[in-house]
């Protein structure tokens, strides 16, 4: 091609490499500044779709944590409660037995009473303060049902009917039944021990024993529940936690940027700018020489 002052086609090669330079480095500099490999779906549509998906999933599972430790600090107040009334229920069945004996003198039988009275009223004392967040698992409650109820995953029924579509979502939950603990409820686990169950005679005595003893199978037996209850919300805890992080390790391998190599690209492409200037100040230079045909 003949010398043209008009078309200068070196120094439009040398401008369309300079800008696409221009544009790789703002692209760099944009994931070194972010972090991300896909900050928008004008990276990566397809992986910010599922990155953004992932994200709620992460969101929910923090949802679903919290509400596990609810669950888990009620049902360890009602634990406490249960084993704080099963060494009560020790103590009372030795003041009865030792009550029970025939031979005992008057004096000591009102002194046993009065222990026996204090403690058995103790249960009552600790059954409505084992309440945590307005929840009891140890009192009998008719308005919520007596139970707690936690999310424990992000699964569950979705029934979905249209045009228009309409979706209904019913998590799936784990519930921890009341366990009645309230002395002398009608249908509670303490039904025969009653608050006027004492010792004041020896055939009172006698049968509080027994009553106690009853008391104490059905508490061995709410506690186990209640043990059962408490490991499950540890396990889901456990588990939730453990799908969180590796939901947001997928979320970093679908979106994160190598810094290592956006570094290491960020100096190859300075140096690659810096060429295209120069080369760019070259072309431009070129039409003068032309000037120097006509000397």
């Amino acid at each position: 091609m003949g010398f043209s002052v008009n078309t200068n086609i070196g120094a439009s090669a040398a401008l369309q490499s300079l800008n696409a330079t221009s544009k790789a480095l703002n692209t760099t500099q944009n994931r070194i500044n972010t972090g991300l490999n896909v900050a928008s779906t004008k990276d990566d549509s397809a992986s910010y779709t599922v990155a953004q998906s992932l994200r709620s999933d992460v969101s929910g599972l923090k949802a679903v944590g919290a509400s596990l430790s609810r669950a888990k600090s009620v049902t360890d107040v009602a634990i406490a409660g249960a084993e704080q009334i099963s060494d009560i229920l020790g103590q009372l069945k030795a003041k009865a037995t030792q009550a029970s004996d025939a031979g005992i003198d008057a004096p000591t039988l009102a002194a046993l009473n009065k222990d026996f009275v204090a403690l058995r009223d103790q249960i009552t004392t600790v059954v409505k303060a084992s309440s945590f967040n307005g929840t009891n698992l140890l009192k009998t409650d008719t308005t919520a049902a007596g139970k707690v109820t936690a999310i424990q995953s992000l699964g569950g029924e979705v029934t979905v009917a249209g045009p228009p579509v309409a979706t209904t979502y019913t998590p799936d939950t784990l519930t921890v039944n009341n366990v009645d603990l309230d002395l002398g409820s009608a249908s509670g686990s303490f039904a025969l021990l009653t608050g006027t169950t004492d010792i004041s005679t020896t055939a009172n005595a006698t049968a509080a024993v027994g009553i106690i003893k009853d008391a104490q199978t059905m508490l061995g037996a709410k506690l186990s529940d209640l043990g059962a209850a408490s490991r499950q919300i540890d396990a889901q805890s456990t588990f939730t936690s453990k799908l969180s992080d590796v939901v947001e390790a997928g979320i970093g391998n679908l979106v994160d940027a190598d810094l290592a190599k956006e570094s290491a690209r960020l100096q190859a492409l300075q140096v690659k700018q810096q060429l295209g200037v120069q080369a760019l100040s070259i072309a431009n230079q070129a039409p003068q020489t032309i000037t120097s045909l006509f000397r």
